[in-house]
């Protein structure tokens, strides 16, 4: 575990490498959590098995002692420097689950992520359909997976070019971390990296 400084403040990163890695699996917590939330330890798990280097961040905020979150621009800058400053000579699989997703969705290009992972992207706030956020899941071009709770009050995004959704039981918390570690290992070689 490493501080890392970031534009608004340090973020704290937990790197798990591998000899050899083929790739890097960097994972971001939701908004009110930490990265040890059972889908994020069942992503990095996957990712570990299948031969990746897996750093789990967490945003400055959170350092801080805050719960609430900082504004989505604050959070995409600080996951891009962070992103930067760890300078991997491997491809990038962005991700993370709920905040952490749409962070890691708005910034895949800025990051050149060669792909994504979204666990429990929230679609919209609970009961407001209107206020969607499925452009920032739509704006994303390289291969993404999306585990979401099958009751997920949050929504349910369709399937789409270059995008698997895999619904598993729950809703948005995904409690599983062998339900999501089997999902997300099963979609691992599928991609190109």
């Amino acid at each position: 575990m490493k501080l890392l400084d970031t534009p608004h403040g340090p973020a704290r990163v937990h790197v798990h490498p591998v000899d050899g890695p083929r790739a890097a699996l960097v994972l971001g917590h939701g908004a009110g959590g930490g990265v040890e939330s059972p889908d994020l330890v069942g992503a990095a798990a996957a990712a570990r098995a299948a031969g990746l280097t897996v750093v789990l961040v967490e945003q400055p905020y959170r350092v801080a002692g805050r719960r609430s979150p900082a504004p989505a621009n604050q959070l995409d800058a600080a996951w891009v420097s962070v992103i930067e400053q760890l300078a991997f000579e491997v491809p990038l699989i962005a991700g993370g689950r709920s905040s952490g997703a749409r962070v890691a969705c708005r910034t895949a290009a800025a990051t050149g992520a060669a792909a994504v992972l979204c666990l429990a992207f929230p679609v919209h706030p609970p009961g407001r359909p209107e206020k969607s956020r499925l452009d920032e899941l739509d704006a994303v071009t390289v291969p993404t997976l999306v585990v979401q709770g099958e009751r997920d009050p949050f929504g349910l995004p369709p399937s789409a070019p270059n995008r698997t959704v895999v619904q598993i039981p729950g809703t948005h918390s995904l409690r599983s971390s062998a339900t999501v570690e089997q999902k997300v290992s099963a979609w691992l070689p599928s991609i190109t990296i």
